[in-house]
């Protein structure tokens, strides 16, 4: 596939998506971009509507898209928010906070996307249904959302998958949990505070939306509790709030409602928010078992983006979490692009899968589960930087 252009497929308009079209389009590839909603943003695009199971656990629910909530403003600041050659813009009035809140994001990247050209490229309010390899060709099928139920096939040269990792929600287990008799809800589907009144609420998961979703809570509800997933958490108060405490896991939740944590402390909580994370999903996507999600592993995947037994043709860009998203992406697209052009070439594909099977021996060497397989923070520096591909 070396030194011609293709027909390329990019799922997704959200981060990942917006800015692996720009530079496939820099690489003069034709691209189509496919965007299930009405709008360019992913996960920052706002939607008051919730889903009607809290938890997500029935697969045959109506699917809402983004876990936005109302007042989220970001844990970084917009230095590290931004791409290499496209920042943030100041308004007149000079407000810009250093930490951005949703609204400053979506607008970020509607800018983006305008000032690159990319809203050409994007076909809205149309899912993909299915990508399958055939005959050396990607074929995409995808329906709109519209009246006319539109669905289409074409064919494609290359795919790359940009769909998020924020819509699927992962619960942690946790004992007694479903005997339990109060209201839970996952964080996915949590956007504003209100109902949370007078209530004692306890958040499993001390992760940045843990205490985002806590500090946010805390304005008007009585108690927040918020368990870590650590064992030997000593309960405490948070010094900047009165009604915020920190324990250690939860040992136990009674039926009588009562919520035990391993630290000792025992409290009557109305409400429990789950925390814990995302499962990775691509239910559109036929490879016959070459790449398959286990334990919220994607793999194999080359250094998170080509699966080998596949690659280039296929590849995904946003994989990774707990980094800087937004420059993984962009570095990850670079490279995805740029090996489509010809302009770098990738290793064998016994090249590739030799060092997945490594990074999995040193995750298990150095004691990180597989489901932490993407998370870059919990891999040492070794798995994470060691033999990192190179690209202008």
């Amino acid at each position: 596939m070396a030194s011609q252009l293709h027909k390329v497929a990019v799922i997704g308009a959200g981060v990942s998506g917006l800015v692996t079209a720009r530079e496939l389009q820099r690489e003069g590839q034709q691209i189509v971009v496919y965007e299930k909603s009405n709008q360019i943003g992913g996960v920052w695009v706002y939607d008051p509507e919730v889903e009607t199971d809290r938890l997500g656990l029935d697969p045959n629910r109506r699917i809402i898209h983004s876990s936005m909530y109302d007042s989220l403003r970001t844990n970084l600041t917009k230095q590290l928010m931004e791409f290499t050659d496209y920042s943030f813009t100041i308004e007149k009035n000079g407000k810009y906070l250093y930490f951005p809140d949703r609204k400053e994001v979506l607008k970020f990247l509607n800018d983006f996307g305008r000032d690159f050209g990319l809203d050409h490229l994007i076909r809205f309010n149309t899912e993909v249904v299915s990508v399958e390899q055939k005959n050396g060709k990607w074929v995409l099928e995808s329906k709109t959302s519209d009246v006319d139920q539109i669905n289409q096939k074409e064919l494609f040269d290359a795919v790359v998958i940009c769909n998020g990792h924020h819509t699927q929600p992962k619960l942690a287990d946790t004992p007694g949990i479903k005997k339990w008799p109060g209201k839970q809800i996952h964080s996915h589907n949590y956007r504003v505070s209100d109902p949370y009144k007078d209530q004692v609420v306890v958040v499993i998961g001390n992760g940045p939306s843990g205490y985002g979703i806590a500090f946010d809570i805390a304005k008007v509800a009585k108690e927040v509790h918020v368990s870590s997933r650590f064992p030997q958490v000593e309960v405490r108060k948070l010094e900047t709030y009165d009604n915020i405490w920190q324990h250690s896991k939860i040992e136990y939740c009674h039926e009588n409602g009562a919520v035990a944590f391993e630290d000792g402390a025992l409290v009557a909580a109305d409400i429990i928010i789950h925390c814990t994370g995302y499962k990775y999903d691509f239910p559109f996507l036929k490879t016959n078992g070459i790449v398959t999600v286990d334990d919220n592993r994607v793999g194999p995947l080359y250094k998170h983006v080509f699966p080998p037994r596949l690659a280039p043709a296929l590849s995904f860009v946003g994989i990774p979490k707990q980094t800087l998203n937004f420059r993984v992406a962009e570095l990850q697209a670079k490279w995805v692009a740029q090996v489509l052009s010809g302009k770098v070439t990738l290793p064998s594909r016994q090249k590739m899968v030799a060092d997945v099977e490594e990074h999995y021996r040193l995750m298990e060497e150095t004691g990180v589960p597989k489901h932490h397989t993407h998370t870059f923070l919990s891999c040492n520096d070794t798995v994470i930087f060691s033999s990192h591909p190179t690209f202008e």
